[in-house]
């Protein structure tokens, strides 16, 4: 395990948001940081090589995903997840929970981060069939490619990340909505539970059977919806963890949140947790939630909105967002944002990416998410020189103040 570690720098007054490096068998990553999404090994629309150079220090890909297609195996066989899509530093895997739930139940890939609606354990999006079936030793789900069935279970879902190689990867969680019942979410926490100690086995048993290879850390995913006792009593439960002599190397914060309440959540599983591990926060990249995170205590990030928005002609800026296939962009020949240093602001115009937009051009997709990427990314870098340099509540009001003041 000497390959893994984490060192944490400097603390906010809060005593909770900090920055710190997390060291893997890739490289260092430094926290904060916004790890860019490649689902299925690639950043879509994007080389590797310009996710490097935009500034990312880390990639995630999805195990669901890639298990589907093309099959871990395969991934194993290329050297990894690194050498396979070409990628220099460090890559994260999430554990196939997620998917198998959203998309599982049908909904949208981004879950809704409010509570509206009543209870119901058996939510499901209007319209669609159910393709995921949980039950107390894992998820049987049918293939949204081709209608296959299948079967994942902690000891499954280790087995594809450790195939898979990432130098971070997560415990198989079973992640539920702002919908299910109370009660629900007390019976999904202790089979979660129960499902990590299984993960935490299979781990100590793939890595010493996979004798050569780089050590992996394993993260705990800790759910609880927007329950503080079940939050924290989620956190303790997998810190105190330890089964066949190995322990989590981190944590996972997961599960559909409260926007309003995400910094407030945030801050009851950091409170309860180790401070010498990192915590990852699955799923945010709005500029007001990186804010409220990191000052709450997590470090690390990932999200697809960076890209997802971008493939539909939408543009962060320091601004705002906007929408550059809108008329009022047609003859504007200034670049998308003025103060960025990305290879898109320094060599193109608004003009021209409102031109392949309409135009349906592959190459307004690759243009716009740099720029999304490379703003998502410098945003965190920004944060976390704040934070070392003693100035973060002036840079966040000032930051959230100008980004909020008009809709563009």
């Amino acid at each position: 395990m000497a390959d893994f570690g984490f060192t944490v720098g400097t603390v906010l007054d809060n005593g909770l948001g900090r920055t710190g490096v997390i060291n893997t068998p890739h490289g260092p990553i430094k926290t904060p940081a916004f790890i860019a999404v490649g689902t299925k090994a690639t950043v879509k629309a994007v080389l590797p090589e310009s996710v490097s150079e935009l500034g990312a220090q880390a990639v995630l890909a999805n195990a669901y995903h890639l298990y589907l297609q093309p099959g871990s195996d395969l991934v194993d066989e290329a050297g990894g997840l690194a050498a396979f899509m070409n990628w220099p530093g460090p890559t994260f895997t999430d554990s196939g929970g997620f998917q198998v739930m959203s998309l599982g139940v049908g909904f949208k890939k981004v879950l809704a981060m409010d509570a509206t609606g009543l209870a119901n354990d058996d939510v499901i999006a209007e319209g669609k069939n159910r393709l995921a079936h949980v039950d107390d030793d894992g998820v049987t789900f049918t293939s949204h490619l081709n209608g296959d069935r299948h079967r994942f279970t902690p000891e499954v879902s280790m087995q594809i990340q450790h195939q898979l190689g990432a130098d971070i990867m997560f415990a198989f969680d079973e992640c539920t909505t702002l919908l299910n019942t109370r009660g629900y979410q007390e019976r999904s926490l202790a089979r979660t539970q129960a499902w990590a100690v299984r993960c935490l086995d299979e781990h100590a048993r793939l890595t010493a059977e996979r004798v050569g290879k780089p050590y992996q850390a394993l993260f705990g995913v800790v759910q609880g919806a927007q329950y503080e006792d079940l939050r924290r009593k989620a956190a303790r439960d997998l810190a105190e963890l330890e089964t066949s002599g190995q322990s989590f190397d981190g944590f996972g914060i997961g599960g559909a949140l409260e926007k309003e309440n995400l910094g407030t959540i945030v801050g009851w599983v950091c409170s309860e947790l180790p401070v010498d591990k990192p915590r990852h926060l699955l799923g945010i990249s709005e500029p007001d939630d990186f804010f409220a995170a990191i000052e709450a205590g997590a470090d690390t990030f990932d999200c697809v909105m960076p890209s997802r928005v971008a493939r539909n002609a939408a543009i962060y800026t320091l601004d705002g967002r906007f929408n550059v296939n809108t008329a009022a962009n047609r003859r504007n020949f200034a670049p998308l944002d003025a103060e960025c240093d990305c290879y898109t602001c320094a060599n193109y115009s608004r003009a021209y990416l409102h031109h392949l937009f309409k135009a349906k051009e592959m190459l307004a997709s690759t243009l716009a998410t740099i720029h999304n990427e490379r703003f998502t990314v410098r945003l965190v870098d920004d944060i976390r020189a704040s934070i070392e340099e003693g100035r973060f509540a002036e840079f966040k009001a000032a930051f959230l103040g100008r980004f909020y003041s008009s809709a563009r």
